[in-house]
């Protein structure tokens, strides 16, 4: 008896197989379109707020004070009650 033959799988059908979806790398392409446009108008838009700077810049013209982080320059809160809940 004669046995069939199976057919034979060339380079091209082991890539294909091997390589992902077309929908796949098509929606990869527009993420990664959509973060970089997001990105530039972002950048063009310049800071949220202002006064708010990049890291390494000041904000008080060559002023050698850094920003430390604290909240010292809070001015006068007067006799602001801090506690929290319902004691009183």
């Amino acid at each position: 008896m004669k046995q069939p033959q199976q057919p034979s799988r060339g380079a091209g059908a082991v890539l294909r197989a091997l390589a992902p979806p077309p929908a796949l790398c098509g929606f990869l392409l527009l993420l990664a379109l959509i973060f970089t446009a997001s990105y530039a108008v972002g950048a063009a838009s310049g800071p949220v707020a202002p006064g708010m700077h990049g890291p390494g810049t000041s904000g008080s013209g060559g002023s050698d004070q850094q920003d430390t982080g604290d909240m010292g320059d809070m001015g006068n809160m007067g006799d602001t009650d801090m506690r929290h809940g319902s004691g009183g």
